[in-house]
């Protein structure tokens, strides 16, 4: 699926940079090098097993069906996050997307998340989306205080839905947000924190 207006380039709340712009056919290798690299414990809270070649094709074949757009943010061809929509094409749930962000340890608390969330609001919205839901495991803090500034509520918990890597049941706390009210916040946050985005 072909996306206008990118690549982009991201400041973060230190004034670096990075580049931003949709995965496609052949970011196989850099998307698997960037979820090999986070920590075993982070990977555990992911639906897939993102380490996989196989788990990689099947990404970039829902990318091409539209059943997903993801964006990479990137520093010298190197992935440092990446951030997925997921939205079904048919149904009763087509206005609902679901986005997922991951960032690499050394960018974190730089602004990378919420950027790359803005964009993915703005393709969301583009999309006919007027729902966001983000999952989110019960003791991932950062990501629930992230989530809760940018005005998400939660609308349900799945009660021991999550094992850690200590095989400790987590619950799984489901958030949403209506993706105009996600909008004006996303830009209410980034005008506060970005050097020359207000």
């Amino acid at each position: 699926m072909g996306l206008k207006g990118f690549p982009q380039i991201l400041t973060l709340r230190d004034g670096s940079t990075l580049t931003a712009r949709p995965s496609t056919h052949g970011d196989e290798p850099a998307l698997l090098a960037f979820y090999r690299e986070l920590p075993q414990e982070e990977r555990l809270f992911l639906k897939d097993d993102v380490t996989t070649e196989s788990w990689a094709e099947r990404f970039l074949q829902r990318i091409e069906r539209g059943e997903a757009v993801s964006l990479l943010a990137e520093k010298n061809g190197k992935v440092l996050a990446e951030a997925t929509l997921y939205r079904p094409q048919h149904g009763w749930s087509r206005h609902v997307g679901e986005v997922r962000v991951a960032v690499a340890s050394n960018h974190r608390r730089k602004g990378v998340a919420t950027a790359l969330l803005r964009l993915l609001v703005r393709l969301a919205s583009d999309q006919g989306v007027e729902k966001i839901v983000v999952e989110v495991v019960e003791n991932q803090t950062a990501a629930l205080r992230t989530f809760a500034k940018l005005g998400f509520q939660r609308e349900a918990v799945l009660s021991g839905h999550v094992k850690d890597i200590k095989g400790i049941r987590r619950d799984l706390l489901i958030l949403v947000n209506d993706s105009s009210h996600l909008w004006a916040a996303i830009e209410a946050m980034l005008a506060d924190s970005i050097p020359g985005a207000g």
